[in-house]
């Protein structure tokens, strides 16, 4: 008769069934719909207690965003430059009204459609900002980490070069340099997106460059090069694949900073002008008089809708990073174990 050794508390059972239920969990994934493995909507179906609550707030309030600046013209009472209808001005500083539900300005625009249509001019420069330097900087990362040398050596030196120019100093440079501190629509969203787009641009080279200088040494890149797969494929489909991990919470946090730096623009009076499109920065910049002669909603609803934008990209980000983490998951589900074992 053959005596198996006994197993140790704590161990055998428990980690068994662990690695089942996640191969389970895994298969039933691989089986659905592709719709329900999009990185959002899965992020959110495995998100549980707090943090979900934290991922819905945050998609709430993107959505509504998008949704806002998509619809801004039908949805604002008023263009965002006019100050009257059918012949009639409207009242300078006028409180909130039936007419006018978040009151007027100084100048008489509407309060409410300017932070509408100002929802416009914060997606426009978020993308355009955001989404090249990803691409450029990821695209940069791979080939530096990958092919290493003196290319990298340089890469990396500029990099670091770059740190030393403050996002907003630059973008007050770029804004007068391409529209002589006066800007209209497009002159001061692409003064905005050039800042961001060159100042962290080294973020996602470093990282992405970091990844791909650990990743390239593990033993399926080499299996991958001796069966005789090519660079573009290993750097595309091995490398940049698994590298991209912590992008999400980059992509957010720079899309927040965008935002930000295109209001500070705006306040510090080198953003664009009131009669070429809506700004939040502007809006804030001319409520500050208001202020203090108690006219609050000149200033108020302008800032909350830069919190509101800011906080919602935060909370996305924040929460799709943290369920990207397997430790994080991990320890959950063992939290969630626990529990039930208890009851």
């Amino acid at each position: 008769m053959t005596l198996s050794n006994p197993v140790p508390p704590g161990e055998g059972g428990g980690a068994d069934h662990d690695l089942a239920a996640e191969s389970t969990r895994v298969a039933a994934r691989a089986r659905s719909s592709w719709i329900l493995r999009l990185p959002v909507i899965s992020h959110l179906r495995g998100s549980v207690g707090l943090q979900r609550g934290m991922l819905i707030t945050g998609l709430v309030l993107v959505i509504g965003l998008l949704l806002t600046a998509l619809f801004a013209p039908l949805v604002a009472p008023y263009g965002f430059a006019q100050t009257g209808v059918d012949g009639e001005r409207f009242g300078g500083q006028q409180p909130p009204s039936a007419e006018h539900l978040l009151g007027t300005t100084v100048t008489g625009f509407d309060v409410l459609s300017r932070v509408i249509w100002g929802t416009r001019t914060a997606v426009a420069v978020m993308v355009c900002a955001v989404v090249a330097s990803l691409f450029l900087g990821s695209a940069v990362g791979l080939l530096s980490g990958y092919l290493g040398g003196w290319l990298d050596r340089v890469l990396v030196m500029l990099a670091d070069a770059i740190y030393a120019f403050p996002s907003l100093l630059l973008a007050i440079v770029m804004s007068i340099v391409i529209s002589g501190g006066q800007s209209n629509a497009w002159g001061g969203i692409l003064a905005a997106a050039i800042s961001i787009t060159v100042v962290f641009v080294p973020q996602y080279f470093r990282v992405i460059r970091a990844e791909v200088v650990q990743l390239k040494a593990e033993p399926f890149v080499e299996a991958a090069k001796v069966i005789g797969t090519g660079h573009k494929r290993v750097m595309g489909t091995h490398l940049l694949r698994n590298a991209t991990r912590t992008l999400p919470l980059i992509f957010t946090l720079n899309s927040s900073e965008a935002i930000l730096t295109l209001a500070a623009l705006g306040f510090l009076g080198f953003g664009i002008e009131p009669t070429s499109a809506a700004e939040w920065g502007y809006d804030l910049n001319r409520a500050m008089a208001d202020a203090t002669s108690g006219i609050w909603w000149t200033g108020l609803f302008p800032g909350l809708a830069i919190v509101a934008a800011v906080l919602g990209v935060t909370l996305v980000g924040e929460s799709i990073n943290d369920l990207n983490d397997p430790r994080l998951r991990t320890r959950k589900k063992r939290s969630r174990a626990r529990r039930k074992a208890a009851a």
